[in-house]
């Protein structure tokens, strides 16, 4: 197996604290090094790392063992070119070729030509230097609550904040295989809800499994969500002179509030569909240098091909520092419209979706809200999420479709 000008293809394989990711790791190393390829190991480490070390170190791709929010029996692979960057879909469909026997067998290596494996743990120890490095304020004298989900972000979060001199307060920090996303994390707000309330924090992070995603809690406990996150940050940025062209990307599901506030500010939002590869490809069309989403996932151009929740917390210090602000301050003229949101788990998540556009208008016109419906891209769920100036008609929206999709079951 070869990479760029016929030399030995060199991969780099992170993973998340999954019990069956040891596992997948192991016959991710056997099978490139069996093909002829050299596999670099950087052991638990976050998705974002994975990306940063491919693109930095010269790697022809990144492996990244993770099912990001999910709970610890799900998996999967996230597979990363030679930039950092999602692998491209006529790549992702070859593999599959491959995988369904539509291509033949991949050749074996043999002899000399065989792979190895190396230890490659000083590549994530790089990442956290970079980190550190990103931050051109002191932490000290604030008091900071930090959920790694019992996930990735395990080790690396509490290090980063503590050298640049926060004082750190810790939940999810104790992985056993089976308890990553359980209770904890990004997508279980609360543990960290009730860590900064109990503790008289300042500011608390929360993050995914795999560490891409971000959500905050202010000191009064209240959560900022990744539409806060980029009014924040976009508005920071404009400000010193670095948020290219005035515009951010967001998705359909960001909040309309997060457009109409920005639009007050001066700045414009590109709206793309949902996943972080959209984001990214939409910002490289219209030359933002921030883009994100309301899950928390948010690209920083300037620093990472990806979305990063460590390098997202940095940058809420830094507004936060630089300002002198809190976020409540920093949030004074963000104003959001309600919304409802609702996972229903079908049998068929691509046709119950199709099915459920076909009444979205006709609810959507009734109640006067605004409804995206889309299959997960991670479990046989569809999710639904109405906006609009009454919660009570977004709540009513949800259900009506929930009922239209329990006819189809």
């Amino acid at each position: 197996m070869y990479g760029g000008k016929g030399a030995r293809c060199r991969a780099v394989i992170g993973k998340d604290t999954r019990l069956s990711s040891y596992m997948l790791e192991y016959s991710l190393a056997a099978g490139l090094t069996a093909s002829g390829a050299d596999a670099y190991i950087l052991h638990v480490t976050t998705t974002p790392s994975v990306s940063y070390i491919t693109r930095c170190d010269g790697f022809d791709c990144g492996i990244m063992i993770s099912a990001s929010h999910n709970p610890y029996f799900d998996n999967g692979i996230k597979i990363m070119n030679s930039a950092g960057e999602k692998l491209e879909e006529s790549a992702v469909l070859q593999i599959e070729d491959y995988i369904d026997g539509r291509l033949g067998e991949i050749p074996f290596a043999s002899g000399g030509a065989i792979g190895r494996t190396v230890d490659y743990v000083s590549g994530r120890n790089r990442y956290i230097g970079h980190l550190i490095s990103l931050s051109t304020c002191s932490y000290k004298g604030m008091r900071v609550g930090l959920d790694a989900a019992n996930g990735s972000a395990w080790q690396i979060a509490r290090s980063v904040f503590d050298a640049l001199g926060a004082k750190t307060y810790v939940v999810g920090v104790s992985p056993n295989g089976t308890n990553v996303n359980d209770g904890v994390g990004s997508t279980h707000i609360e543990r960290l809800v009730e860590l900064v309330k109990n503790n008289s924090l300042d500011i608390g992070f929360a993050f995914d499994g795999d560490a891409d995603r971000c959500i905050c809690v202010d000191g009064r406990g209240e959560v900022v969500t990744g539409d806060e996150i980029l009014y924040i940050c976009a508005d920071y940025l404009k400000k010193r002179g670095e948020l290219s062209g005035n515009k951010i990307v967001c998705t359909v599901l960001s909040n309309g509030g997060l457009i109409k506030s920005l639009l007050s500010r001066g700045i414009d939002c590109a709206v793309c569909d949902v996943g972080d590869k959209n984001v990214c490809d939409e910002m490289t069309r219209t030359g933002a240098v921030l883009g994100g989403e309301r899950s928390g996932h948010v690209v920083f151009s300037k620093y990472e091909t990806t979305g990063d929740g460590l390098v997202t917390a940095i940058m809420i210090m830094e507004a936060v520092i630089e300002q002198k602000k809190n976020l409540l301050q920093l949030l004074k003229d963000y104003k959001s419209f309600p919304q409802a949101s609702v996972n229903i788990a079908v049998k068929d998540k691509v046709v119950a979706a199709a099915r459920l556009a076909k009444d979205r208008e006709k609810i959507s016109n009734e109640l006067g809200v605004r409804l995206v419906v889309r299959p997960s891209g991670t479990e046989e769920v569809v999710r639904i999420m109405a906006e609009g100036e009454n919660y009570e008609n977004c709540l009513a929206a949800c259900d009506k479709l929930k009922k239209i999709v329990g006819g189809l079951k």
